[in-house]
């Protein structure tokens, strides 16, 4: 009863032959970051899988990855039963973004919120070396899910602000972003900034546009809050010096 494990929704086809995983070809696999499967986006068809399982004759199909990859898998189960194709598709949820819902948490999300915390210390290496007013800005994956920000921030302990998707972003007045950074710099003399990619439409507006696997394009959270700072603190009479 052959069986497949791939990666994304892309990886059965007919040009690239399957990776027997064996218990020797695992072995140091949970040192290695990455995959030894393969990843891509796009390229999703599924008149080429379902041929492809058919030729095999694959009774078994076990899909690893986050949201977009499961809507994959579905749709592949759905064809296969429209093909009269007996084939038990099971989904894995490997997403470092834990966005795969009603499940507590992915594979692969807590070396993300690790390896982000090495990203966080080097910002504020870097802030606190900056003179004047020197703020470090971390943007982190996610899309629109704040796990990963919200996480590493909570587990650095080195982080000032931290913007996710699930909060909308108030820039000023009492409760705003702004004042409470210039309030960090002046007691600290410098601040970190962790922004997740999906924060911000409600000031960048969503885009239009998207990719090549159909998952709309983010705004440039990032940049935009260093604008708005430096605008900020040239407003109060002083520069930063934001990276």
């Amino acid at each position: 009863m052959p069986t497949i494990t791939c990666s994304q929704t892309i990886c059965i086809h007919t040009q690239t032959p399957p990776i027997e995983l064996t218990p020797s070809s695992v072995e140091n696999i949970h040192h290695d970051g990455g995959t030894i499967l393969g990843s891509s986006r796009g390229g999703f068809d599924i008149d080429k899988i379902c041929d492809f399982i058919k030729s095999k004759k694959i009774k078994q199909l076990y899909v690893i990855g986050g949201d977009g990859t499961h809507r994959g898998a579905f749709k592949i189960h759905e064809t296969c039963m429209e093909r009269g194709l007996h084939v038990a598709v099971a989904g894995v949820p490997k997403t470092i973004d834990n966005d795969v819902d009603y499940l507590d948490r992915s594979f692969g999300f807590l070396s993300s919120v690790e390896a982000a915390q090495s990203a966080i210390r080097a910002a504020k290496v870097e802030a606190s070396c900056n003179l004047p007013n020197g703020i470090g800005i971390v943007k982190l994956m996610g899309r629109s899910s704040g796990f990963i920000a919200a996480h590493a921030s909570l587990g650095s302990g080195d982080v000032d602000l931290c913007l996710i998707p699930e909060v909308p972003i108030v820039l000023e007045g009492p409760t705003g972003c702004l004042p409470h950074l210039w309030k960090r710099v002046k007691k600290k003399g410098y601040a970190v900034v962790v922004v997740a990619e999906g924060a911000g439409e409600e000031l960048l507006g969503a885009s239009t546009e998207t990719d090549a696997s159909g998952n709309k394009k983010l705004p440039q959270i990032g940049e935009y809050m260093k604008k708005v700072i430096n605008e900020y603190f040239k407003e109060q009479g002083e520069d930063a010096t934001v990276k």
